[in-house]
C-alpha cells in the first residue's frame, strides 16, 4: 500500500522523497557548469567514496572500491565533466593525483594536520570521513596541501630519505660520545666519518660488552657513510 503526502508537503526545501532525491539529484549531476565533489577517504589499498553536487545532495556514499584506477573512473565516469575530487594527503596519494592528471580531472588534497573538523566528533569512521571531506570542499573550509610537482617527487622521497639516514648517523655518533663519558673516558675529538678516526675507538674499552657497543655504532656509521656517499653522488649528477 502506498500513502501519498498531501502535495504541500512534497515541496518542503532540502526534503525530497525516496524516487524524488535520486531523480533530482542526477538531473543536477548532468546540469552544465554545476560542480561535483568527489571526496576520498584514502588508505593504502581501499578507497571510501562519496560524492556530492553544487547543492549537496548526496549522489554516492559509503562506496567502498579496492586501490584500482579503473574502478574509482567507473565509479565518477556519470559526473565527469564537471567533477572535483579530493583526498587528505597521505603517503599513496600519488597515483590518483595522477590518474586524475591523466584524465584531465582537477584533483585536490588536504593538509592532514589541519583537516581538524574530521576529528571533531564523537563518531568517527571511513564513511563519516569521506562524507566530511565532501562537506569541506562545499563549504570552502577545505585546507589545501602543496601538490608537489610530479617530475620532483621521486627525488624529494630520496632526499627525505637521506636526511633520515644522515640522522640516524648522528645519533650513533652521538652514543659513542656518551659511552665514553659515562665511563669517564676522554672525549675523542674525532670527525667519525673517517675511516682512521673510527679505527682509534676500536679498543678503547676492557669490557668486551662496552666495547662491542662502540663498534656497532661505529660500523652502522661506516656503512651509512658508504651508502649515503652513492645517494650524494646521484644526486649531484
Amino acid at each position: 500500500m502506498l500513502i501519498e503526502p498531501p502535495p504541500q508537503l512534497t515541496e518542503r526545501p532540502g526534503k525530497l522523497g525516496g524516487d524524488q532525491t535520486e531523480e533530482k539529484a542526477q538531473c543536477d549531476s548532468t546540469t552544465p557548469n554545476t560542480i561535483i565533489t568527489d571526496s576520498i577517504d584514502l588508505h593504502a589499498r581501499l578507497l571510501y567514496v562519496c560524492i556530492i553536487n553544487a547543492k549537496s545532495n548526496t549522489l554516492v556514499h559509503n562506496k567502498k572500491i579496492n586501490d584500482d584506477p579503473d574502478k574509482l573512473l567507473a565509479l565518477i565516469a556519470p559526473y565527469q565533466a564537471n567533477i572535483v575530487v579530493a583526498a587528505e594527503c597521505m603517503h599513496c596519494w600519488y597515483w590518483v593525483s595522477d590518474l586524475c592528471l591523466a584524465q584531465d580531472i582537477e584533483f585536490i588534497f588536504g593538509h592532514a594536520l589541519y583537516m581538524k573538523a574530521i576529528h571533531g566528533g564523537k563518531a568517527k569512521n571511513d564513511k563519516i570521513d569521506s562524507y566530511k571531506i565532501a562537506k569541506l570542499v562545499r563549504g570552502g573550509n577545505f585546507p589545501l596541501a602543496y601538490r608537489y610537482p610530479q617530475r620532483m617527487r621521486a627525488t624529494r622521497d630520496l632526499l627525505r630519505r637521506r636526511t633520515r639516514l644522515v640522522r640516524e648517523g648522528a645519533q650513533m655518533k652521538a652514543h659513542v660520545g656518551n659511552t665514553l663519558s659515562q665511563y669517564n673516558k676522554p672525549a675523542h675529538n674525532l670527525n667519525l666519518r673517517y675511516v682512521e678516526a673510527r679505527a682509534q675507538l676500536r679498543n678503547v674499552f676492557a669490557d668486551p660488552s662496552v666495547q662491542l657497543s662502540i663498534d656497532l655504532d661505529l660500523n652502522v656509521v661506516h656503512f651509512l657513510n658508504h651508502e649515503l656517499g652513492k645517494v650524494e653522488r646521484y644526486l649531484e649528477k
